[in-house]
Parts: structure tokens; C-alpha cells; sequence
């Protein structure tokens, strides 16, 4: 009882903040049955060890964000602002500089195909006179970017599902690191290398498409055997480009599957394939969607390649296998060395509708990921 009243006294003095100073010493089992039969505590009793035990200061509980955590809203606030800032700031500048020769082309700025500047009696641009039309570049455009994804695509999808589900990890390291260095690589390198390797190939194969696909319209060759620097030797060109961008999402986005599914489909008695199919497709469907539509972007304003590899022709061409097409950002560049103050305005004027094409796609690739998304929860 004595031993009991000195261990309340304590724990009332350390409940009140004082210090306490306890002494333990653990029994062997013998000791402890002993202790039993005299009626003390089996496991410890006084002796030897001292320790002194504090009760820690009291924390305030506060909802006020500490400042470093401001510090670091502010910055990602501000760097998230900015982008926005710089999108909006550009939008305005093109629509600025190109208003006027929307204005005096009208409809005409869409749906002609010649651009031709007539230069008044004061030396300057007379942009009635004149004429602007980018309907031939806006259909090459679409045309060389369609034709990009839907080689590119494909390939890529595939090579990252044999990185994630099946390739060795010496393998997976290689690729990986070449796929991402093939990112990197500036435009001029693949038109160099378009032009020098890829076009004399893209010739041989294009003239076996027209010679057993030629009841297709679009495989038809109606102005002569001209194989050479075609819509199809740009699309080819671009498939390239994407492949790193949209293999290096996708394989992100399959690498994510929940371990816990891939391990139920297994369980159930499923192969690989069978997993990849009803497991990892569903679940990296919005992200693969994302990705192409970001290479769709990426080919519908790419420049230096396609320039290099296409003929820029300005005239409306359906037929893939023809050399002559063209697209907005090489038509651009192609006129903006040459062009005066004034022709400079309608080249920014074409800018500014590949940068609202852009955003078109951007927006539809933002609409289906949510709508994936929803429909996965």
C-alpha cells in the first residue's frame, strides 16, 4: 500500500508539470514470483536507473499559414498566373497587328488560296488590292498533321507498353534514354535528316501506294508522277517528331496502374494482354488522349521540318502522294524574310489563326480528359 501511494503521489506530481524521477529495476522470473507471493509488483520495483521526465510546452493550434508557406503560394500562384499572362498578352499582340488585314480580306482571308501584296501609289500595301487567302495552308496543315498522328500514334502507344509491361530493365534504361534525347533534338536535325534519308525512302514507298492504291482519291496523282517533298514526306517527318512526346506520356500513364488491379486480373486467371487490354488501357485512356492531342499541337505548328521536306505550293492539294502542299508556320516563315512592313500585318494576321487552332485542339483534348476521367470514377 505504501509502494501504491508513493506511485499515485508521482504520477500527481507529473500530471501537475513537476519533474519525476522514477527508478526501474526489471526481475528476473524468479523475482517475479516472489514478488507475487509478497504481494509487490511483478515487474518492476525501486532501484538504480533515474531519468528525468519533462512535459513538453504546449503547442498552439493556429490556421494562419506559417510565412514560408505563403512565400511559396505566392510563387507557384505567380508562375501559374504568368502563363496565362503571356498567352493573353500574345493573343492581344497578334490580334492587334493582323486586324486590319482581317478586316479588309473578310471571308476571303479563309477561303482563298493566293497571296499576292499589291503595292499602292504611296509605296505601301494596299491591302484591298491585295490578296491574302491561307485556305490552301490551313488544309495542308491539317492534312500533314493528321497524317503525323495517325503513324506516329500507334507506334508510340506501342513502344510504351513494351517499355512498361514487357521490355528488360537494361532495355527499358536504353530506350528510355534515347526516346527522351530524340525529344530534345531541334527541328533543323529532322528536316536535315528528312530530306537527305527519309524522302528519297518515302519516294520508293509512295509510288507503291500509287501504283496498287490508286482507285483511293487521295492516293491519285492528277498533275503527274511528282513524288518528290509530298504532304506524306512531311507527315512522316512529323510521326517522327511526336513519337518521343506521345511515348513518353503514355509510358508515365501506364507505369501509374494501380498495382492492386494488375494484380486482380492476374488473380482471375487473365495473361498480360488480356491485363494490358481490360486493366491498363481504361486506366491510361485520358492520359494517351492528352498526349496525342498535345502532338497534334506540336505537329500543327511545326515549321524548320516541314519547310525543309514540303514543297509550298499555294494551292489547294487533297492528294497526299503530290508534291505541293504546304502549312501556316512554314508558309510564315517562307514569306516573312521577304515581306514588307505592311505584309508582315497579314503574316501575323495567319499567326493568329494557328494560335486559335491551337487552342481549339488544346480545348477538345481538355474536354475529353475530363469527360475519361468522369467516366473512370
Amino acid at each position: 500500500m505504501g509502494k501504491g501511494r508513493a506511485f499515485f503521489e508521482g504520477s500527481r506530481r507529473l500530471a501537475c508539470g513537476a519533474e519525476l524521477h522514477p527508478s526501474f529495476t526489471f526481475r528476473s522470473p524468479i523475482a517475479r514470483i516472489l514478488a507475487v507471493n509478497k504481494g509487490e509488483d511483478p515487474q518492476v520495483s525501486s532501484s538504480t536507473l533515474q531519468s528525468n521526465i519533462a512535459l513538453p510546452e504546449k503547442r498552439e493550434i493556429t490556421t494562419t499559414p506559417r510565412l514560408s508557406d505563403r512565400i511559396f503560394r505566392g510563387v507557384v500562384t505567380g508562375g501559374g498566373l504568368s502563363s496565362l499572362v503571356i498567352l493573353g498578352l500574345i493573343l492581344i499582340f497578334l490580334a492587334y497587328e493582323g486586324y486590319n488585314t482581317l478586316k479588309a480580306q473578310g471571308i476571303h482571308f479563309f477561303t482563298g488560296s493566293k497571296w499576292a501584296a499589291t503595292t499602292g501609289a504611296n509605296g505601301h500595301v494596299d491591302f484591298k488590292a491585295s490578296h491574302f487567302g491561307i485556305a490552301a495552308m490551313l488544309i495542308g496543315t491539317l492534312i500533314c498533321a493528321t497524317i503525323a498522328v495517325l503513324i506516329g500514334v500507334p507506334i508510340a502507344v506501342s513502344a510504351s507498353i513494351f517499355l512498361t509491361f514487357y521490355a528488360p530493365q537494361a532495355v527499358k534504361k536504353l530506350a528510355v534514354t534515347v526516346i527522351d534525347l530524340m525529344a530534345a533534338f531541334p527541328s533543323i536535325l529532322f528536316g536535315l535528316w528528312g530530306y537527305f534519308v527519309l524522302d528519297p525512302i518515302g519516294v520508293y514507298w509512295a509510288k507503291l501506294i500509287h501504283k496498287y492504291f490508286n482507285w483511293i482519291p487521295i492516293f491519285q496523282m492528277p498533275a503527274g508522277p511528282y513524288f518528290d517533298r509530298s504532304p506524306l514526306i512531311a507527315g512522316l517527318i512529323l510521326a517522327v517528331m511526336i513519337i518521343p512526346i506521345v511515348t513518353s506520356i503514355s509510358r508515365e500513364i501506364f507505369a501509374q496502374t494501380p498495382l492492386d488491379r494488375i494484380q486482380a486480373a492476374y488473380a482471375l486467371g487473365g495473361t498480360k494482354w488480356a491485363m494490358i487490354k481490360n486493366v491498363a488501357f481504361p486506366y491510361a485512356r485520358s492520359g494517351v488522349v492528352g498526349g496525342t492531342m498535345l502532338a497534334l499541337g506540336r505537329a500543327m505548328g511545326e515549321t524548320v521540318a516541314v519547310y525543309t521536306v514540303l514543297n509550298i505550293v499555294y494551292q489547294i492539294n487533297w492528294h497526299i502522294l503530290l508534291g505541293a502542299g504546304g502549312n501556316v508556320a512554314s508558309m510564315i516563315l517562307l514569306q516573312f524574310g521577304d515581306a514588307s512592313q505592311e505584309e508582315v500585318k497579314a503574316l501575323m494576321a495567319a499567326g493568329l489563326v494557328l494560335f486559335a487552332m491551337t487552342l481549339i485542339v488544346n480545348s477538345i483534348a481538355n474536354l475529353i480528359v475530363n469527360r475519361s476521367v468522369k467516366g473512370r470514377s
